[in-house]
């Protein structure tokens, strides 16, 4: 793990991604947290996370995700406590941020079981907790969808795969990372809120994860309750030009 400094931003650190049930480890590859131009908000830059095995090219434009559009999935849709994310999405150039309008921001997780959908076996052909969002003028993507169950190996995640591309359909630029969450929020919910509650007590907090390394930059801010619900938000900056599918 690397940590360095960067124009006065922390360099930190991801890798590759495990499955259901399993982990694999892959190679780490930095980001780095840069200023936004003197607002309030810094953006988190990591464009080459390995995105895993579990990357589907779904193009499903929607923002709520936790359905499965072809109703196979049962239950349809994904039971669990309700999570809304945003994410900021800024050009990253000579140590400034700038918001990108028009980028696609696509999501994929796992459910309240720790299972994804469309692999092979048991849910191929479904497409719950997968979709993608196209920034505003503003920089955002919004998705709703729920809170993440776990898996054997990995601590509780979502991945995200941003890109651009041109009047053909050719990607000119691609970033992939993944975002995690405070263990003590998770805790919370897996102990007091169904379906997560019914499982067996989960194996890998984030100090023990291979991708995560002990880098807060990569938690979302959340904010909430157990009652309504979470919304978790994070920076993410890219660099235009650069492709990196993960």
């Amino acid at each position: 793990m690397i940590l360095s400094r960067c124009g006065g931003a922390d360099l930190v650190a991801s890798g590759a991604d495990g499955g259901v049930g399993t982990d694999s480890s892959g190679t780490s590859d930095g980001g780095t947290t840069v200023t936004d131009g003197g607002t309030t908000a810094d953006c988190v830059l990591d464009p080459t996370t390995t995105k895993g095995p579990y990357w589907v090219d779904e193009r499903l434009n929607r923002s709520d995700v936790r359905s499965d559009t072809n109703g196979i999935a049962s239950p349809n849709p994904r039971p669990g406590l309700p999570l809304t994310l945003e994410f900021a999405v800024s050009a990253y150039a000579s140590g400034v941020c700038t918001p990108l309008q028009g980028t696609q921001v696509d999501i994929w997780h796992c459910d309240a079981s720790g299972i994804y959908s469309d692999l092979q076996g048991s849910t191929a052909g479904q497409n719950f907790l997968r979709g993608y969002q196209v920034t505003d003028a503003s920089g955002v993507a919004r998705f709703t969808t729920i809170y993440p169950g776990w898996y054997s190996g990995r601590a509780v995640h979502i991945h995200v795969k941003v890109r651009l591309f041109d009047a053909s359909n050719n990607t000119t630029t691609e970033a992939t990372t993944q975002v995690f969450f405070d263990d003590t929020i998770t805790d919370t919910v897996y102990k007091n809120i169904s379906p997560y509650s019914a499982r067996s007590t989960r194996d890998t907090r984030n100090s023990a994860d291979n991708i995560y390394g002990n880098q807060t930059l990569l938690l979302l801010n959340l904010s909430g309750d157990t009652a309504s619900g979470f919304t978790g938000k994070i920076p993410l900056g890219v660099r235009v030009g650069q492709v990196n599918p993960g």
